[in-house]
Parts: structure tokens; sequence; C-alpha cells
């Protein structure tokens, strides 16, 4: 594919907002993950809870989109001058040039459950402000996100459990290979709820501890939350030497099972395999893999046997679900942007909360931060269904 240049990004997570704190706490290998307590819950976990949502609402002509999700994307878009980039991006293409497309898992399903919980007593009515379509429903982040940026060009929002925000970059680059625009902002977010909280831990796969991702003694995953987003355009010669570009993304089924991988990662290493070709590289090209790494049993072996297969132990890796979390459907552009971290300021993160990695495992994991030069990342996000994406980001020059 013709690579596409990150002409802007901006990543808030448990970690703190931008990108100056985000990467301060990679190389201080200090994680977000603290005990949950979120609502109130009744659950025994830790969680990566992004500060400050509760005192900063959406309000005057943004009033009707007022909801957790909505509310971390647009303090991810008030992050390291994307709102300017996006300016000048319209200024270039025009406003209907430029597509959007987004990805989240519960969206603002959070208003929902609060509105539950205010019915009316006699009819069982939900509360009269209560705005499903600008809240809760799937594309309310996209028409949100599209209203707030003044933008006209197609906009989409995908909700493919935990690869949907990597599954938008491949949206992206079809979208401005055929031709339809000539720009898009990518990304998306997800915040805590009770649904997800409760029903992973329904499930069994939430650890009582912070999560210990490739660890021999990892027992669930520890759920954050989570937005980013990604200016994409074609190679400009203004775009300097240190510019990261998309080089490839990968996308496949497992076609297995509703919530397990194929036990010998078969749809992750065809993700990965279909990405690289697409960049043009070979498994040795690449000097950093972000993991998926969510820390369950299951998962983390199955990705570890596809990681095996294609590159044995000669790349060094991580999971960033140690520092933040598993953000769901955001987990796939907050995994980009870590790995556009790395390409900029030469740093492999290791891996806080893992002790001892699991000795049946071959990849190379990381458990302490590193500094290298990193020219070529690749990217992975796995879920739910069996649906992987990979992408390859590499440097301009």
């Amino acid at each position: 594919m013709t690579p596409l240049a990150f002409s802007a990004f901006s990543v808030v997570t448990a970690l703190g907002a931008g990108q100056a704190a985000t990467l301060a706490a990679l190389r201080e290998g200090r994680s977000g993950l603290a005990p949950c307590r979120f609502d109130t819950l009744p659950i025994a976990a830790y969680t990566g809870e992004a500060e400050g949502l509760e005192n900063h609402p959406l309000t005057g002509a943004w009033a009707g989109f007022d909801c957790r999700n909505n509310r971390l994307a647009a303090l991810a878009l008030h992050q390291d001058g994307f709102l300017d980039a996006v300016a000048a991006a319209k200024a270039r293409h025009a406003p209907a040039r430029i597509g959007l497309f987004l990805g989240t898992s519960t969206s603002g399903i959070l208003e929902t459950e609060i509105a539950y919980r205010h019915r009316d007593p006699q009819t069982g009515a939900l509360p009269e402000g209560f705005d499903y379509a600008r809240t809760h429903n799937t594309y309310a982040l996209g028409r949100f996100v599209r209203e707030y940026l003044g933008l006209a060009g197609p906009a989409f929002v995908v909700s493919t459990a935990c690869a949907a925000t990597s599954k938008v970059f491949a949206s992206a680059a079809r979208m401005i290979g055929a031709g339809i625009c000539d720009a898009a902002i990518v990304g998306g977010a997800d915040t805590l709820c009770g649904t997800t909280l409760f029903g992973f831990h329904a499930l069994g796969v939430m650890a009582e501890g912070p999560c210990r991702p490739f660890d021999a003694a990892r027992s669930g995953i520890s759920i954050g939350e989570g937005a980013g987003f990604v200016l994409l355009e074609r190679q400009r010669p203004e775009h300097g030497a240190e510019t990261v570009l998309l080089l490839g993304t990968g996308e496949s089924s497992d076609a297995y099972h509703m919530s397990s991988p194929h036990p010998e990662g078969e749809g992750a290493r065809a993700a990965m395999l279909q990405a690289l070709a697409a960049a043009g590289l070979q498994p040795g090209d690449i000097d950093y893999i972000n993991l998926h790494g969510t820390a369950t049993l299951v998962g983390d072996a199955a990705e570890d046997k596809a990681i095996a297969n294609l590159f044995g132990n000669a790349v060094p890796c991580n999971s960033s679900k140690g520092f933040t979390g598993h953000t769901l459907g955001a987990s796939g552009v907050v995994g980009a942007a870590f790995g556009a971290l790395a390409i900029r300021h030469g740093f492999i993160p290791g891996s806080p909360h893992t002790r001892e990695v699991d000795p049946g495992f071959a990849s190379d994991y990381l458990l302490e931060g590193r500094e290298a030069r990193v020219d070529r990342v690749l990217c992975n996000a796995f879920g739910f269904g069996g649906v992987n994406c990979s992408l390859v980001l590499g440097r301009a020059a």
C-alpha cells in the first residue's frame, strides 16, 4: 500500500493526557492501574481510569452529546495540537474531502445505565433528557467528533470489539486509495461502564490485582479507558524525517470461537503476514512489536505462538496493557500511539507488573524498557469473535 503520514496524533489514557505525559510514564515504567473506584461498583479488580472526566462536562452547543465517552474523545482532540492540525488539513483539502473513521466498543452505554437507574417508578419511562442517539448509540461518537471538527466527508464508526480502532486505519487507507477522500481522521474512544466491568467479571477473566501480561502467573485482564486520534495524509515535502508512516495493515478472522482465539494463533499470524506484505517488509525488518497481550491465559499463549512462528525471539516486544489496562475498543489506536512514540523517541517500553515471563513462551518479551533506534513497529489488536488486525508503522527516513 502507499504509505500514509501521521500528520498529527493524540492519546489519553490512565497515564495522562497527551504525548508528553504518556512518554514520561512509559520511560519511568509507571503504570496507571489502581484499585477500581469507578461508580462505587463492588468489584475486586484494578482499572485504568482517565482522570478528571467527571469535572469536564460538554456544555453549550455540545451539551446534548455529553457522556463519559464523548468527554474523553473531546479531551483527546484537545491534545498535542491536534485541532490546529485538523484546521490546516481542512484548508488544504476542504472539509468534504476528509474522512472520519472511528472505533468504539460500548460507546456511551454508561448514559443508558444511568438513565435506567432514574426511570419513572410508576411507568418505567426513561428520563426525558436522555438522548440515546447522541450518547449511547455506537455512531454517537462519530457524530460528535464530525460536528466538533466541522467535517463533511464520509464518516462511520466500527465496533469490532478490541480490534475496532486498528481496523479503521485499514478503512482509511482503502478510502484514500480509492480517491473517496484525500485525508482521514482515525481513532476512537472507550470508557468504563458497569456493563463492561460486570460483564468481564462474570466471564471470570478479570484479575484481582493489576494485570500481568505474558507472566507465568497471569490471571486475567484489567480494564482501562482510552482515546486517541490520528490525522492520516499522503506524504508531503514538509513532512520531516521523523514523521511516522502507516506502512501496512492486515486483517483476518479466526472463525474459531466467539470469545477465544485460535490456540495456535493462526488468525493473528495471518493478520501480521498480511500487514508485512502490504508494507513490502519481511519479519526481520521489524524492530519492535506492540502486542495485544491482555494477560489472559489463552490469549497470551496464542499470540506468543503466532509471534514465535514469524519472528522467533529476534524482535523485542511488550504489551501496553500493564500500563493502561485493556482499553478495549480504543486499544488499537492506543497501541499505534505507543508505537509512534517508540519511533519518534527511540524508546521501547517494558511491562510493569509482569514479574516472570511464562517459561513456555518463546518470544522476546521485555520486562524493562530500553533506549533503542526504532524504525519499524508492528502493532497488534485482536477482539472477540476472532477479529484480528495488525498495523506496520515506520519512520519516514
